[in-house]
């Protein structure tokens, strides 16, 4: 069954959610409560890559995630680090971080990709043009899910040039960086491209803005986590080894539904 990556931002900018666990007790608590609702991985950024969000020095984003990311390893729960910062990345893995989940694919910092290749950690390669700056002006695409695999193909090689062996590489088709809301959806539909990579696929829509965009008026938390399950459930028939969402709790649910409907055996 596809996993699930809760995300926990220890920021005070993400989109959605900025400001919510800065409080280390309250991540820990939402942590823990999202791996009791069904995540298998939780996802611990302490950086906003949200579009204009600016940089976080390297020393704040390592004191707002590296205590929490300790306290989860010593849990139990496997955890994974976002970030953009080689340095951040080791520390993490030191801390007990078994996956490094870079957005830019290890194009953000040209150390990424060698300073996690001795560490053993897996790595989830995201597809980007760009800092969220200006992202934007880089969704230029003919064929989108085609031209995103050819350049996630690249970063798979990049990976092992470092020394990452492709079992360790996890693959991003990066919804809602440097695409339009259309093009968020010709990848989406076109999600057996990415899966074609032969490698574990990453799949994060939760909340995004391209969902709103569908919806009529200006939806709520509610309805985009209700957007987000329908995308992940559907990403999931697609081939996503994995989804990445706030809501884990609905996101459980619509897998659960969809693999009743494919007769799977009930219950994680």
């Amino acid at each position: 069954m596809t996993g699930i990556w809760g995300i926990l931002n220890i920021t005070p900018d993400s989109f959605s959610d900025g400001g919510r666990h800065m409080d280390p007790e309250k991540a820990l608590a939402h942590a823990h409560r999202m791996r009791a609702e069904g995540a298998n991985v939780i996802d611990v950024g302490g950086e906003s890559t949200r579009p204009g969000a600016a940089r976080v020095p390297v020393a704040e984003e390592q004191a707002r995630v590296l205590p929490i990311i300790a306290a989860l390893a010593d849990a139990g729960i496997p955890v994974s680090i976002d970030t953009l910062n080689s340095e951040t990345a080791v520390a993490a893995v030191h801390a007990g971080a078994r996956i490094v989940n870079d957005v830019s694919g290890g194009l953000a910092d040209e150390r990424m990709l060698a300073a996690v290749a001795p560490t053993g950690a897996d790595i989830a390669i995201g597809h980007w043009r760009g800092p969220s700056s200006d992202m934007y002006a880089r969704a230029q695409y003919t064929r989108a899910a085609r031209e995103v695999a050819g350049e996630l193909r690249e970063r798979i090689a990049a990976a092992a040039a470092a020394g990452i062996a492709p079992s360790r590489v996890i693959v991003d088709p990066g919804i809602g960086f440097a695409k339009s809301g259309e093009q968020n959806w010709e990848v989406l539909r076109g999600l057996d491209e990415i899966a074609a990579l032969g490698s574990r696929v990453l799949v994060g829509t939760s909340r995004k803005r391209f969902l709103a965009e569908t919806l009529d008026g200006e939806p709520d938390q509610q309805r985009r986590d209700l957007a987000t399950a329908v995308t992940s459930a559907l990403a999931a028939r697609a081939g996503a080894w994995a989804v990445r969402v706030h809501d884990v709790a609905a996101t459980r649910d619509a897998l659960a539904v969809l693999g009743a409907w494919d007769g799977e055996p009930s219950g994680r």
